[in-house]
């Protein structure tokens, strides 16, 4: 069984564009496991997705959820929860 939903790995192959210059996946199965291979993490909230990259070292101290959600690593999910993919 996948560690993603379906709608993280559809969510990530068709906007994937928006962190990485060429494709890094051609279907499903390759965008589930380039998620798996880079340890993308889904989250339920904005907050999370602060706390998460606070963790991960990146200063978001300042930054509005507005531009929190605007950071090309954040994918919002149909559902209102968020993808993050750390390239």
């Amino acid at each position: 069984m996948s560690m993603y939903s379906e709608e993280c790995i559809e969510t990530f192959l068709e906007k994937q564009g928006q962190l990485f210059d060429q494709p890094v996946a051609d279907n499903y199965d390759e965008a589930e496991a380039f998620l798996e291979d880079c340890l993308a993490v889904e989250v339920e909230s904005i907050a999370e997705v602060r706390e998460y990259l606070e963790e991960s070292g990146m200063d978001v101290d300042g930054m509005s959820e507005e531009e929190l959600t605007e950071a090309s690593e954040v994918f919002l999910l149909p559902s209102g929860k968020y993808l993050i993919v750390e390239g």
